[in-house]
């Protein structure tokens, strides 16, 4: 073969090489470009995985239909093979370079759970029960009374309600722990700054008439005037008679609807029947009951009923009270 042949066969093969990456180049782009979702569906990347453990995975899961380029990517991109373990939302529409590129991030996604400002204790455990992926409580609520040092005998208003964002297996115990640091800080606060001359002797005393204040209250601008009310009565000597802690008290056995002997039924919570302030607050207060607790209007009233529309009218005699009793209740 004359040297005008082999450079020829050499040309050729230099234009079929080149053909042949172009084309590789092509299919490996086809590849990661292509959209592997029609819905947002979350991933698990568990401790220990690697690049080639990942593609398994996403063949297991039929993210992807085939390993054949899975390699050669990881030659030619290997910024996308640090895969980090953790739980990543891969999003409708995503290809296999968006997906890659999420796990590499290590940003994992972040679920959440509420806790509505009024709920009790007993409502936040139905809600982390249901918890997406948080690790169940396996402790018993003096347990955690006991792990968190707290000087009381319920976690009842300690926990502050709000939306808590987490990741994948984080425990109940770590989300309540957060709540009650929230809580405590958002209180200790709030006390510092408290107007003088509250019939509260403690941070607590006002945390449990913070939690009445949370049931008894639908507008926030009503707030600090039933505040006032439960200062004048405390400072008055008169029962608080407040119908939330009836309710608390009766547990189990409310269905509801309060009637007469509820009401005269001696609890550890009925104020209708005790004076001055229940052992525990009733519920979990927010931050605007705290700070109405703490900073009361100034008022002379002693009655308040509910209008209906999440508004309150305000009495100072039970003459006048009653009257709108029979108004705003009765319809009288």
């Amino acid at each position: 073969m004359n040297l005008k042949k082999i450079s020829g066969v050499i040309s050729f093969l230099f234009v079929l090489a080149i053909v042949a990456l172009f084309f590789a180049k092509q299919q490996i782009d086809d590849y990661l470009t292509q959209p592997r979702l029609d819905k947002t569906q979350l991933i698990i990347v568990q401790d220990g995985s690697n690049f080639s453990r990942l593609g398994e995975q996403l063949l297991e899961e039929s993210i992807v239909t085939d390993l054949r380029w899975w390699k050669v990517i990881g030659k030619l991109r290997p910024e996308l093979t640090r895969i980090r373990s953790g739980t990543y939302q891969i999003k409708e529409g995503y290809n296999l370079e968006d997906i890659l590129s999420e796990i590499n991030t290590g940003k994992e996604y972040q679920f959440k759970v509420t806790f509505v400002e009024g709920s009790t204790f007993k409502e936040w455990l139905i809600s982390i029960n249901n918890a997406e992926l948080l690790k169940p409580l396996q402790k018993t609520e003096a347990e955690i009374i006991d792990a968190l040092n707290i000087p009381h005998k319920k976690l009842e208003g300690l926990l502050f309600p709000e939306t808590y964002h987490y990741r994948a297996d984080m425990s109940a115990f770590a989300l309540i722990k957060k709540a009650y640091v929230h809580q405590n800080s958002v209180l200790e606060k709030l006390w510092a700054e408290r107007e003088k001359g509250l019939p509260y002797k403690t941070p607590y005393e006002a945390l449990i008439m913070a939690s009445i204040i949370e049931k008894e209250s639908g507008l926030s601008n009503d707030r600090d005037k039933i505040s006032s009310v439960f200062v004048n009565r405390l400072r008055m000597g008169m029962r608080l008679q407040t119908d939330p802690t009836v309710i608390y008290g009766m547990g189990e056995r409310y269905k509801g609807r309060i009637r007469s002997k509820d009401l005269r039924e001696k609890t550890a919570y009925n104020t209708y029947t005790m004076y001055g302030l229940p052992p525990t607050p009733i519920a979990m207060p927010s931050e605007a009951a705290l700070y109405a607790t703490l900073h009361p209007a100034k008022t002379k009233y002693l009655y308040f009923v509910s209008k209906g529309d999440g508004t309150s009218y305000f009495s100072k005699s039970l003459r006048e009270h009653n009257n709108a009793v029979n108004k705003y209740i009765r319809g009288k």
